[in-house]
């Protein structure tokens, strides 16, 4: 019989969400029943699809702000509909464990109840929620102390804990207070059989000899106001053959778009807003440097970006700032900024890029190479499986215990 499997995610829909979208396949390919439940979004409207054998539920959301309040009711219409749908899919399909997809940190409370009926609870912590809110709102206030106690909660209630790099299993070992054997890293890394270069078009560099590509969330803590001004700073210098294009939306995706009319810089810069994956892969395929303006903060310093390990698959070097687990990832297939100039120093490193074709193809090389051998989305699928392993093995020793007879 095959064990089921819900899988609640709340910050994407579902199969936009790669990450997740390639855990449900790894699962269901080893054998697992598959349920997801995420929100509704543009293009993922229908509350029902069964795709590639996985089944996909999905739920209302309120509009996407950008304040503190405006997600705390982001939050709690996600737990209530996340509280009805998941109990509903528990009678109709069942499931024996529930893998939380964080943020928020507030989905350890669907999985209560159900740990009275044997449910086991699974952590997939995505992002450290306390610095991401100082990211955002640089102060430690009652909101954050919230936040430091529902990452308590999350970790506490957890019977394994997927994390994303060694730094997150560090935090669930000492902060999180799990044992380091119930701590599984599961990096993020590109599908390559998906996620492919493709032949490059040279109308997307928009008659510049060069195009510096981004691709990812845009909110605060993503530093798109930093490469707005890198773009400016380059503009200013006279040098007019390079265009960026910014792949992604996120909460600070209109404010971008007003900052690129007052800086007058549209004729270098444009926003796409999210496209599909072919579109992307043109954009990333016809780039010469891609970037990763993340700003220079804890929660970014710790965090693995998987847009990294996407330039990296696409041969493309990298500018980025010098931060802990982005040098982890890319090493010598990034070139890393000052933390302090941060413009200045930014543009001067894309436009050093742009005047060495050598070092481009050299720093390409290394991350296509590191990628193949080493962080695509096939090497952490081993780990993913153990950690599912490990929470039904003791479920299954459990249940063996309970049915034999006493020794007296």
């Amino acid at each position: 019989m095959r064990e089921k499997v819900l899988i609640i995610v709340e910050n994407a829909p579902v199969p936009l969400d790669p990450r997740v979208w390639k855990e449900a396949l790894a699962l269901n390919e080893a054998n697992y029943d598959v349920t997801v439940l995420s929100p509704k979004y543009k293009g993922y409207t229908k509350g029902y699809e069964l795709i590639d054998g996985i089944h996909i539920y999905r739920h209302p959301m309120p509009k996407e702000g950008n304040g503190a309040f405006a997600y705390i009711w982001e939050y709690c219409c996600a737990l209530f509909w996340e509280f009805l749908l998941s109990w509903w899919i528990y009678f109709r399909r069942g499931f024996n464990v529930i893998q939380a997809c964080n943020p928020p940190d507030t989905i350890f409370l669907i999985a209560l109840p159900f740990k009275l009926f044997g449910v086991k609870f699974i952590f997939d912590h995505h992002d450290v929620n306390p610095e991401l809110y100082l990211a955002k709102y640089e102060r430690k206030d009652f909101l954050y102390k919230v936040l430091v106690w529902l990452e308590k909660m999350t970790f506490l209630a957890s019977d394994v804990v997927i994390a994303t790099n060694d730094t997150y299993k560090e935090i669930a070992v000492t902060r999180g207070r799990k044992a380091p054997e119930r701590v599984f890293v599961v990096r993020n890394g590109p599908n390559l059989t998906t996620f492919r270069p493709v032949a490059p078009n040279p109308s997307l560099k928009y008659g510049k000899p060069y195009l510096v590509g981004y691709v990812g969330v845009m909110s605060a803590q993503d530093g798109l106001d930093i490469l707005l001004g890198v773009a400016e700073y380059i503009k200013a210098l006279g040098r007019l053959d390079v265009h960026f294009t910014c792949v992604g939306s996120g909460p600070a995706f209109v404010e971008l778009q007003q900052m690129v009319i007052e800086k007058n810089i549209a004729d270098i810069v444009n926003f796409t807003g999210r496209i599909p994956d072919k579109d992307l892969l043109e954009i990333l395929s016809t780039a010469d440097i891609c970037v990763n303006p993340d700003k220079p903060c804890r929660m970014n310093d710790i965090s693995t970006m998987i847009k990294i390990m996407e330039y990296m698959a696409m041969g493309k070097p990298i500018v980025q700032f010098d931060l802990k687990e982005g040098r982890i990832s890319a090493q010598d297939a990034s070139l890393y900024c000052d933390k302090e100039n941060q413009v200045a120093d930014f543009a001067d490193k894309i436009l050093w890029l742009v005047d060495h074709p050598e070092e481009r193809q050299r720093m390409g090389k290394f991350g296509y190479t590191r990628v193949q051998t080493e962080l695509a989305w096939s090497y952490s699928v081993g780990n993913l499986l153990a950690a599912y392993e490990k929470v039904f093995s003791e479920k299954r020793r459990k249940s063996t215990l309970q049915s034999s007879p006493s020794e007296l």
